[in-house]
Formats: structure tokens, sequence, C-alpha cells
């Protein structure tokens, strides 16, 4: 083999030419040079950063020396074979997905590259559309395993700072109960509204059971089309539908730990058979295949439907309610434990400090006062979007009434009716009186500040306090 055909190649694709995916890199393995540079250049025009190698050694020290998303495997390799190559690449980092590629099919050799941690088997020649479906998937599935990871370390944090977050009797209770369940192997299904917090009690959950070392893994039914649901959720082989390859699904990928199944209210009516088959014997059978695979895993499922009256109305197996009912927790909306929205805007300005690089301290009483006073129809994801919105338009050192949206509190639905009343003039003179309070409260009753935001000089501020009759001291925080 030629210097230059063993020589990388590496090349990315500007931001003016393409919306680059510069969190993902790519490794091709592939010793056919002309069919690996095909596969690299349209990974690069999906964006993504590519580096091909043409031997099994080559491949392996670029890959101990970078940190790569995703693995393309060519099985047959001059300097080695594919399961050599997959078991040094999973040894030295178990969670990178590595697609394996080959010419030489077989059912065995498939099923042999699976066991062996393969994230999916392709066989040649590719249908480049598959490639990049199978592409995209994966770097999904390593999404969703560091954002396991970065959960885990907010929970640890919740854990040990005094402000955690739990601190109403209702989730203190709830948290009890979902604590001494964690170490059973029992179903669980989590209920609640929207944004409550569903999937962090699910993954608490996982975290104090005796699968914390195993995966987690989370499926949310309701952004999958009802077509795909099966295969996604017990893989697929070769020809069992157009477009279908070889590959495990997400109840092989969590054995071991934990599937996490997220809006199972949204599960088709032959799926939930077919999911009462697996709970029932404990194994699975991939899409066109005869093939019972056993799996090992801890069944978690949430929903914010009414199941029982799913149930009585037919569109839910009453069968699969109670297997998977075994420990009910049903988690309260945030308007229910308001006690909780400090520690949580606390939670959340920490976070989003970090991301924004900001430095925000907390927020002004007022602020506070809104925020204990509005009822978060969307809960907690209410919450953390309202503090992310204000830390990212923020300019103080603290978040204040005017970072915050119009529609928190009755009062602002109030000014915001009396804005709409009156004459023009006094339209005018309302809205005038809120925007220059807001503003002076956000910078702690600086004048000089305010002003220069409001583009007027300081004496132009003075006089329109005086004409306004707004007391300086209704506007520090």
């Amino acid at each position: 083999m030629s210097r230059d055909r063993e020589k990388p190649v590496f090349a990315f694709v500007s931001p003016e030419e393409k919306s680059v995916n510069v969190d993902y890199q790519v490794l091709v393995i592939e010793d056919e040079k002309l069919a690996g540079e095909v596969i690299r250049d349209r990974l690069e025009e999906e964006g993504y950063l590519t580096r091909l190698c043409t031997t099994a050694q080559s491949a392996l020290d670029y890959f101990h020396a970078h940190s790569i998303d995703l693995v393309l495997l060519d099985y047959r390799l001059p300097d080695a074979d594919g399961h050599q190559v997959l078991a040094e690449l999973k040894a030295t980092n178990p969670m990178v997905p590595v697609i394996v590629m080959t010419a030489y099919s077989s059912v065995e050799k498939a099923v042999s590259m699976l066991k062996a941690g393969a994230h999916t088997y392709l066989t040649k020649p590719l249908e480049m559309e598959s490639l990049m479906h199978e592409v995209r998937r994966a770097l999904e599935h390593i999404t969703l395993k560091r954002e396991n990871l970065r959960l885990a370390e907010t929970l640890q944090e919740r854990y040990t700072h005094p402000d955690y977050v739990f601190q109403s009797a209702a989730m203190q209770q709830t948290l009890n109960t979902a604590l001494r369940g964690a170490a059973s192997q029992a179903n669980v299904l989590i209920t609640g509204e929207s944004g409550t917090g569903k999937e962090v009690m699910a993954f608490i959950m996982h975290h104090h059971s005796l699968r914390r070392n195993g995966p987690m893994v989370r499926v949310n039914l309701s952004a999958l089309p009802e077509t795909l649901v099966e295969a996604e959720l017990f893989g697929s082989v070769r020809g069992a539908f157009t477009g279908a390859v070889t590959r495990r699904g997400r109840f092989e990928e969590a054995s071991g730990g934990t599937l996490f199944l997220d809006e199972i209210g949204e599960m088709p009516l032959p799926i939930q058979v077919k999911l009462l088959r697996v709970i029932q014997d404990k194994e699975i059978t991939r899409l066109g295949s005869n093939e019972n695979i056993p799996v090992d895993i801890r069944l978690i499922t949430a929903t914010n439907r009414d199941l029982e009256k799913e149930v009585s109305e037919k569109r839910f197996r009453a069968d699969l309610f109670f297997r998977l009912n075994v420990l009910h927790i049903d988690l309260p909306p945030l308007r229910q434990r308001k006690e909780e929205i400090p520690s949580l805007v606390d939670l959340f300005i920490r976070k989003f400090n970090i991301r924004e690089n900001k430095s925000i301290n907390g927020v002004s009483r007022e602020a506070m006062d809104r925020l204990m006073k509005y009822d978060f129809p969307g809960n907690i994801r209410e919450l953390e979007n309202i503090i992310e919105r204000a830390v990212v338009l923020g300019r103080g050192k603290t978040l204040v009434s005017v970072d915050l949206p119009l529609f928190l509190t009755p009062e602002n639905e109030k000014a915001a009716a009396e804005e709409k009343q009156g004459s023009l003039a006094e339209r005018i003179k309302t809205l005038e009186t809120r925007v220059i309070r807001d503003t002076l409260q956000k910078h702690g009753g600086n004048q000089s500040r305010a002003a220069e935001e409001l583009g007027i000089s300081e004496s132009g501020l003075r006089y329109k306090l005086n004409q306004l009759k707004i007391s300086l001291t209704s506007t520090k925080s």
C-alpha cells in the first residue's frame, strides 16, 4: 500500500458554505481510498468534521490522540479485521458509537459485531441516504449519553448544595417514595403535567438504583412516527422494510441499565402488545427476524395523560397499564410547590451564567415577587425558559422585573390593560412611567446608567421623574 494511500485526509466546510456540525468529529476507516473519499465528502457536505484513515493502525493512533464522536469502520482492513479494531475502539472509549460496513455480509457476523458493541451493521454497496440517517441517529445517541452525564452532574450538585430544590412537603414525600423504590427492579410509572420534571425524576431513580453504572436510554415516543416505533425500540434486520439495516434497538442499548419511555400514552396499540410480551418474557425480537434476544432492563415510563381514562376509553391496554404501574410517582405542578421557586431560580441562574459567561448574582425582591405570584402553566420548564431569557438579556448584576416577561402577574396584566385605556396622552404617560421605573430598578436606581440605556440625558431623566412623580425609593432593588 502506497504512502499516499495511508495518509489520512482531513477537511471541513466553512460556515459560509454549510451549517457546520463542529461539535461532531467523525472518523472513517476504509482501506478503499475512493470509497472512503466518497463517504468523507458526503459527511463534509453534511457539515461534519471528518478524518479518513486507510489502515487500522493509523486510525487507532488518531483515535487515541483525539476526541472522536463517531466511527465508520470497514470490516476488512489490510492490517486487522473489524472485530480487532472494534475491540480496541471500545476499550479506549466505550461511549463512541461504531457503524460497521462490509461487503461480506452474513447474519452470524452481523449479530457477532452487534454483540461486541457495534452501533449498526451496514452491508455494501452502501445507500448514502441510509448511511447518513444512521450517522445522524448514532450522533443523537451519543448526544443523549452526554446529556445524561451532564444531568448526573447537575443532580449531584443538587444533592450537595444547601439550596437543594426539593423543599416542599409534597416533593419531599414524592422523593422519599422514589428513593425507596429506586433499589427495586419494579417497573415505574411517573405522571404529571408537562414540565414538572418527570425525566429528572426518572434519572434520580436510575442514579440511586443498582443499575446506576449501566446505561440509561431515553425514548420520546411522541417524537417518533408510528411506522418507526417498533424498529426504534426493538431493532431491525436488513430488508425488514425499505431502507432497513441491521441494528440494535433501544431495549438492547439499555440492557444492564434503565430504559425510560417518555410519553408512554402515545404508544400505538399494536406496539403495546409487543411491549407487554417483552415485559413478560424479558426478550425482544428485531423487526424482520425470528431470533429472540434476552434483555435485562429496568423500565421507567412517564406520561402527562390520565392513563386510567385512556384505559376506560380503550386507547391504552389495561393489562399493560397494570404492568407499568407497579410503582406510581406523581409529580405535583409547580403552582402547588411554589416554595421551590427561589432555589430553582438560583439553580438556573448558575446554569446560564456558565453558558453565557455572565456573573448575575440573583434577582430583585420585586422580580422574585412576580415569579412567586405566577402560576406557571408550563411548570419548571417554563420557569427555566424565563430565567434563560432574563440571563441572556439582563445587563445588570441582578435580574429585575424589566428582565422578565410582562405576563407574569395579574399586576402586569392590569398595567398592560391600563396602557390600552384612556386618551393617547394618558396611555403614553402610563407606558413612559413603567419603562422609566423598570429601567431604574434594573440599574439599582443608578440614574446615569438608566439615562444611558433610555437614550436621554441625566437632566432629562430627572425632569421626567419629577413630571411623572416617580419615587427613587421605589426603583431600588
